[in-house]
């Protein structure tokens, strides 16, 4: 396992971690909304066991810099993942997986970059695009009960706001606790102004979507209350070559509500890539 450092075009320092295989399919993973690289957790691992895994803290997230300023600007982001890449010298082949917020962030790449560099891209528990009135992304219940508190500077008033996600984020077992804890101690060590400044900008991704030549694997909880089931399903109905996963009751987080099949499940679709 490696911790690594690239610049982006802006001069914003992304920190992302390297781990599995050197010769393994590079799987980039983007997390997201006010969390970080360590969000993976035991499916992270187990992916690293058969591919190339690079986790990236997002900027403004994790250990990478948060700017004052750029968050609404689409190319910032699609940068960042490009500088990632060329990091690590990869140029064909990648899959991105975003989940939730990296959705949007792996659109944001492919409508810059395109895909020579992309074989294909997981969407769990995602979006492709933001803002009021763009399609495919209203904000779900848990969400938009959380806004505004979490975007306030007082330590109560956001912890009040983040406990309206519940066990949105790892499913109802009991036995998550800790993981759910660990997630919101990420979202609570997200800077404020960072939080809020991620939702003040509208893209809309469908032409991208649209014109994608690779092939898109969608996987959503049919009770996801933080990125609802018809994001997904807009996702798959807009891509041209898409395959779905709706998980029955399933909520936001597949990849900690259950490990093994998120990771079957995304080697699977890997596995059948050109």
């Amino acid at each position: 396992m490696a911790i690594r450092e690239v610049l982006s075009a802006d001069g914003t320092s992304i920190v992302y971690r390297v781990d599995g295989p050197v010769d393994g399919r590079p799987l980039v993973l983007l997390h997201g909304w006010a969390g970080n690289l360590r969000c993976w957790g035991r499916a992270g691992d187990m992916l690293a066991e058969t591919f190339r895994v690079i986790a990236v803290d997002l900027r403004g997230h994790g250990y990478s810099d948060a700017p004052e300023d750029g968050y609404d600007n689409p190319k910032n982001w699609a940068a960042d993942v490009a500088a990632v890449l060329a990091g690590e010298g990869i140029d064909r082949d990648a899959v991105l997986v975003g989940w939730s917020y990296g959705g949007i962030v792996a659109t944001d790449y492919l409508a810059t970059y395109g895909t020579s560099a992309i074989a294909g891209i997981v969407y769990t528990g995602s979006l492709s695009g933001i803002g009021r009135g763009v399609p495919g992304a209203e904000p779900g219940p848990a969400m938009q009960k959380a806004i505004p508190d979490v975007f306030e500077e007082s330590a109560g008033r956001a912890m009040r706001g983040f406990a309206a996600f519940g066990n949105a984020n790892t499913g109802p077992g009991r036995d998550k606790g800790w993981d759910a804890q660990r997630l919101f101690g990420g979202s609570l060590s997200t800077l404020p102004r960072v939080r809020k400044a991620l939702f003040y900008r509208t893209t809309d991704n469908t032409e991208t979507l649209r014109a994608l030549d690779i092939p898109v694997f969608v996987m959503h909880g049919t009770a996801d209350p933080v990125v609802p089931i018809e994001s997904g399903r807009y996702i798959a109905d807009t891509a041209p070559e898409s395959t779905t996963s709706y998980w029955d009751d399933a909520q936001h987080g597949l990849f900690v509500e259950d490990p093994e099949r998120f990771v079957a499940e995304v080697t699977e679709f890997v596995t059948t890539l050109r």
